[in-house]
């Protein structure tokens, strides 16, 4: 086993400090290793769907790899959806599998299913080992598909490695001898590869952008990064560029950035989008949660096309686009600096699309800051307060389906800088976003983590609360509508005769028998009289995680969100 156990070490020589780890029996030499070489701290958690994605959370927040451990069979399985969102999302995990030696596989032998490539093309790569570790040459092998698959998860293009590890019996140390750690094992470490624009596609953009006036930037799904936020700044200052930036940029510390683009593209007419079309389109990042800003640019088709990045494959979302740019954000940002600025009549139409776009914004902005507090209280509302009392410092997760949609609606204000947002939006799934919150907890208890959620996101991952680690900077906001209100909301299955009992599915569940399982406070919101002291309570740092629930019901929040959606359509025909 000594090769197996030097797993550990290499992981702890090339930095790694977090390990999830799932009891098993088949993994026990990987769990001896990790738990005894000294140099991790580890996480232990049952069930493997969560844990998986509480080891995303983790790696999301350090920016580091983690290392996932689970035993043979239908428990690697369980892993699948948060490997699909690390891969997707880019973020960097280590799958260590215990296995049964090949020859067992579908021979009726307990806990054995088929694990080779069991993520498919939702890794960066898989690695057999060789199931026999005394001969030097499989040594070798061992050692150099760790260090690779290390390499792997966090190099240019960050993602999930999986390595199956065939492990025969006996799987405990025999007499409980020591296991011994080689201190100088080989280690290989990665020399990142650098990404610059050559003069060849710096003279291609610079005679694009001095042919070009109506410029739009936009911006995906990011990290935050003050350097990107201040180049990007600097260049709205100087080109008059507008920059469409929904709440998962982080892009919210910039001053006159378009954040209301789905509220206004949804309901404005022909005339003005053909007036907002872009001629040149700039875009980074993942992707974006305004549908309404995918529907424009693929109506409205830009003329040239760039996408900035180094992620592969390049996304055409907009069915536009024409270069890609193999470089940072921030080093083509960088190189638009240098760019100099139009002047007379050139500028003066640089100017003029982007006060189109930034008067758009403002009347939307100001509607929405006017349509709360609503006739009757709901969910939205809610939403909106939380959002907008959210302390300095802390982070905001929001779970998909209408959580992250509202959020995009209400968006966050310059102020709120030091506030980074977090969604999985790589599959856009529900299944895992609270465990990926608690992964974020973990990773650093003295930041408060807020998460948005909805009420089948919440229930779907009740087993993120089930292990034995306190959550002191836990808040959750929990939107019970009894079911997916998003089906009410979106065109198809609203005016269905099914659309309650197959596509909504109604619960009756409320978070208060949950709450007293796992020792968490509950707070409720039943009226308005008790909105601003719940709210307050909610953020206190008591050293209580806690959730604060809200119940309506889907008809409700439909009637408000139509009212919504019809003021953004009056100002239109005014």
């Amino acid at each position: 086993m000594q090769a197996i156990y030097n797993i550990a070490e290499i992981c702890a020589q090339q930095g790694i400090r977090q390990v999830v780890l799932c009891p098993g029996s088949r993994c026990a030499p990987l769990t001896l290793a990790f738990s005894r070489q000294g140099s991790f701290s580890i996480k232990v958690l049952s069930d493997e769907r969560s844990a998986a994605f509480v080891a995303l959370g983790m790696a999301q927040h350090n920016k580091q790899t983690v290392v996932l451990i689970c035993t043979s069979g239908s428990a690697l399985y369980n892993f699948a959806p948060a490997v699909a969102e690390a891969f997707f999302s880019g973020i960097p995990l280590l799958i260590l599998s215990g296995d049964r030696p090949t020859e067992w596989i579908g021979q009726q032998d307990g806990q054995t299913i088929y694990q080779q490539d069991i993520f498919g093309k939702h890794v960066k790569r898989f690695f057999q080992l060789p199931q026999e570790y005394a001969h030097a040459d499989n040594v070798w092998a061992i050692n150099r598909s760790v260090n690779e698959a290390l390499n792997l998860t966090n190099n240019e293009n960050p993602g999930p490695v999986h390595i199956n590890v065939p492990l025969r019996e006996p799987l405990y140390p025999v007499n409980n001898q020591p296991i011994h750690f080689v201190k100088d094992v080989r280690v290989i470490n990665n020399t990142p590869k650098e990404f610059v624009l050559s003069d060849d596609t710096k003279a291609i953009f610079t005679k694009h952008w001095k042919q070009y006036n109506k410029v739009l930037i936009v911006a995906g799904q990011q990290p935050a990064n003050l350097a990107l936020t201040q180049l990007l700044q600097f260049n709205i200052e100087k080109h008059n560029l507008p920059v469409l930036a929904d709440i998962i940029s982080n892009q919210h510390k910039l001053t006159q950035a378009i954040k209301h683009a789905d509220a206004f593209l949804g309901q404005a007419p022909d005339s003005l989008k053909e007036s907002l079309q872009p001629e040149l389109l700039i875009t980074f990042g993942g992707g974006v949660i305004a549908k309404q800003v995918k529907l424009f640019l693929r109506k409205y088709k830009s003329i040239v096309h760039w996408h900035i990045g180094i992620e592969e494959p390049h996304a055409d979302t907009y069915q536009s686009l024409t270069h890609t740019a193999a470089v940072s954000p921030e080093s083509f940002f960088n190189f638009l600096s240098t760019i100099d600025k139009k002047e007379n009549f050139d500028k003066q139409k640089k100017e003029n699309y982007q006060q189109v776009w930034q008067l758009e914004e403002q009347k939307a902005q100001a509607l929405i800051t006017n349509f709360f507090p609503a006739t009757t209280l709901g969910e939205f509302e809610i939403v909106n307060d939380i959002i907008k009392q959210l302390p300095q410092d802390s982070s905001l997760h929001l779970a998909n389906s209408m959580s992250v949609r509202y959020a995009n609606y209400v968006g966050l204000s310059e102020k709120q800088s030091s506030i980074e947002v977090f969604a999985n939006r790589g599959t856009s799934g529900i299944d895992g976003c609270t465990s990926t919150v608690v992964g974020h907890c973990l990773a650093n208890p003295e930041k408060l983590q807020v998460l948005i959620t909805g009420d089948i996101a919440f229930f779907y991952d009740r087993n993120a609360f089930w292990h034995s680690y306190p959550l002191p900077n836990l808040r959750i906001l929990l939107l019970n509508n009894h079911g997916g209100v998003i089906f009410k909301l979106i065109d198809g299955p609203a005016d269905l005769k099914e659309v309650d009992e197959y596509f909504v599915a109604k619960q009756k569940l409320s978070a208060k028998h949950l709450c007293a399982e796992f020792s968490i406070d509950h707070l409720i919101i039943d009226s308005r009289k008790k909105v601003n002291n719940q709210i307050k309570n909610f953020f206190e740092k008591d050293g209580t995680e806690k959730i604060l629930e809200i119940e309506t019901d889907t008809q409700l929040n439909k009637t408000i969100f139509e009212s919504f959606k019809k003021k953004l359509k009056e100002r239109y025909e005014s």
